[in-house]
């Protein structure tokens, strides 16, 4: 979330002291990341702490903060905890937000900061240990399982045909809708080629496994003393590995799509036997999901400020030499065409 919500810091600090026993002197905004129901922010305590403070709005899912606690306490050192309010709960209320606290660790994302080898291995040992492990009953039967839903597909089909019909006036949205109607016919390619293979996988009914689900760049935090985390885990699934293992040279957001970070990052995570009818799914998948995504931000609310424009700017970006639209086709090993 770019823009800061309408929530007085003296609730949020109010809260920090109720819930967590922390007294608050300084609560800074932080504006990052993509998702318009999570704001964050960075807070010094007396003592010195440091903290990182979430505030989710919208669907929560104790499993968003229960799954990572479960990893972590497994010796997966590269996942970072949430901390336990002073009930031993994960996270507290706050109106109609969650408030999960987690320990400040100073870096940058993948987006902004460059993965060294060594963080290219590391993170695909802690995939493969996080694809092995094996998730107790209480968790696992929590979870959401792959269903290869036609939802974004549908969705992204009816803005195609709204973009052509309706007129809007707020400018991110009349700009939105031209690019739109220009690469309809590349969109629709997407759309079918994401259902063939979806169906195909359905019928395959291959193994699924404990994936975080969303682990692109921006969701890896490379700490200034050189340590190496995954973090966000809003949306963890049981689903085939492809569903985490396709963001690797995916290039999304411009990075991670190079063959020489693949090669370190299965250096690490070990023989792995890739399904290029799941591979290419995902990757075609993901890119309708965005373009819903970002369609729902712009046409379904005016609401979002600096959020639209970041929105419009993201969809863009798929459809450009080199990103992420061209790399799935050009990785995509299956007969669907």
């Amino acid at each position: 979330m770019l823009e800061k919500p309408d929530i007085p810091e003296s609730s949020i600090s109010a809260c920090l002291q109720d819930a967590f026993g922390l007294r608050a002197r300084d609560i800074t905004f932080l504006p990052i990341g993509a998702d318009l129901n999570t704001a964050v922010y960075r807070v010094i305590a007396d003592g010195d702490g440091t903290y990182f403070l979430k505030l989710r709005s919208g669907v929560f899912d104790e499993t968003s903060v229960a799954l990572p606690k479960f990893l972590h306490d497994q010796g997966i050192s590269q996942i970072i905890p949430p901390l336990p309010s002073l009930t031993g709960q994960l996270w507290s209320n706050l109106d109609t937000f969650r408030v999960i606290l987690y320990p400040y660790v100073a870096g940058s994302s993948g987006f902004e900061g460059r993965m060294l080898d060594s963080h290219w291995q590391e993170f695909g040992a802690a995939l493969q240990r996080m694809h092995t492990t094996e998730v107790p009953a209480v968790l696992k039967d929590r979870l959401r399982r792959e269903a290869f839903s036609p939802r974004w597909r549908r969705t992204v089909e009816k803005w195609l045909g709204r973009v052509q019909a309706d007129r809007f006036h707020d400018p991110v949205a009349v700009k939105m809708a031209a690019f739109l109607v220009s690469k309809r016919p590349e969109i629709l390619d997407l759309v079918r080629r994401a259902e063939q293979l979806g169906q195909a996988l359905v019928d395959q009914t291959p193994p699924f496994v404990l994936c975080h689900s969303d682990i692109h760049a921006g969701n890896v935090l490379l700490a200034k003393d050189g340590a190496f985390y995954i973090v966000d885990w809003d949306d963890p699934i049981l689903a085939p590995k492809e569903r985490d293992l396709m963001f690797i040279g995916a290039g999304i957001g411009g990075v991670w799509n190079t063959a020489r970070e693949e090669a370190l990052f299965y250096y690490g995570y070990g023989h792995a036997d890739i399904n290029p009818f799941a591979l290419a799914y995902y990757r075609y998948e993901r890119i309708v999901e965005d373009i819903a995504v970002y369609c729902e931000q712009v046409f379904g609310t005016d609401e979002g400020g600096d959020d639209r424009e970041q929105s419009l700017v993201y969809l863009t970006s798929n459809f450009l030499p080199g990103c992420t639209i061209e790399i799935a086709y050009n990785a995509d090993d299956t007969a669907f065409g």
